[in-house]
C-alpha cells in the first residue's frame, strides 16, 4: 500500500516519453489510471503493461491541440472517473526565430502547451473542489526560465505554464487542491524527432523519461499536508 493506492490519476500525453513512464511508475505505486493521447494503439500498449500491476486503466484518444473540444471532453471523462491527480504532460516542441514565425505556428504551440492545460484544469477542478482534495502537476521546462535562441514560442509557452501554476496554487489552496510545476532540463524523448524541432544535441547526456517520471511520482506521493510547489530537474551536466 502507498499513498497513491487506488487514487485515480489522469495523465495527458501518456502514449510515449515522460507520459508513458509516468503511467508505468504510478501503476507500480498502485494508482488507477486514465490515459490521454492521440494514438489509441500506443495508449493501449501502455495500458496493457500498466494493468500488469493490478490497477484499473482507462484510455481515451483525444487531440488536445483541438482546444475547442478539450474542456468538455475532459469533463465527461472526469464525470466517469473522479480525478484525484492530474498530470498535464502533453506538449510539443518548436524551433524557429521569433522574427519570422508564422502566426499559425505561434498559436499552435500556445494552444497545446498552455491553453489545453488550462482547459484540462478547468474540467477537473469542480470535482476536486467538491472533495476538498486533489493534486495538479504541470510539466513545464527549464526553457521557461532560460533564454534559448530559436526556442521563443516554446519558451514563452512554458514560462506561461510556470506562472499559471503559481497563480493556480494560490487560488486553489483554500479548496484543498495542491498545484505542482516541474521543469525538467533536456529529456531524451521523441520530441526531438518531430518535424517542428530542428536541433542537434547529444541525447545521451539528457535526462531519461523515467527519471522525470520518478520526480512526478515523488511530488504526488507527499502526504496531503505538504506540497512541492516548484521543482527543477536537470541533467548532471547542465543545460544543453
Amino acid at each position: 500500500m502507498t499513498l497513491l493506492t487506488n487514487r485515480c490519476t489522469l495523465i495527458t500525453g501518456a502514449s510515449s516519453g515522460i507520459g508513458r513512464e509516468t503511467a508505468l511508475a504510478f501503476a507500480e505505486a498502485g494508482a488507477n489510471l486514465v490515459l490521454i493521447g492521440r494514438s489509441a494503439d500506443r495508449l493501449e500498449e501502455v495500458a496493457t503493461k500498466a494493468r500488469q500491476q493490478g490497477v484499473e486503466v482507462n484510455t481515451y484518444s483525444l487531440d488536445l491541440a483541438q482546444v475547442e473540444q478539450v474542456r468538455e471532453a475532459i469533463a465527461q471523462i472526469a464525470a466517469r472517473h473522479p480525478i484525484d491527480i492530474l498530470v498535464n504532460n502533453a506538449g510539443m516542441g518548436y524551433t524557429g526565430a521569433l522574427a519570422e514565425m508564422p502566426l499559425a505556428d505561434w498559436q499552435a504551440v500556445l494552444n497545446l502547451n498552455l491553453t489545453s492545460v488550462l482547459l484540462c484544469i478547468q474540467a477537473v477542478l469542480p470535482g476536486m473542489r467538491d472533495r476538498q482534495q486533489g493534486t495538479i502537476i504541470n510539466i513545464a521546462s527549464i526553457a521557461g526560465y532560460a533564454s534559448f535562441p530559436d526556442w521563443g514560442a516554446y519558451s514563452v509557452s512554458k514560462a506561461g505554464l510556470i506562472s499559471l501554476s503559481k497563480i493556480l496554487a494560490a487560488e486553489e489552496r483554500p479548496h484543498g487542491v495542491r498545484v505542482v510545476v516541474i521543469s525538467p532540463g533536456s529529456v531524451n524523448t521523441p520530441i526531438w524527432d518531430t518535424d517542428t524541432v530542428q536541433a542537434d544535441f547529444d541525447r545521451s547526456k539528457m535526462l531519461t523519461p523515467d527519471v522525470v517520471a520518478q520526480s512526478i511520482l515523488h511530488a504526488a506521493s507527499l502526504p496531503s499536508h505538504a506540497v512541492i510547489q516548484e521543482l527543477t530537474v536537470m541533467p548532471s551536466g547542465g543545460a544543453l
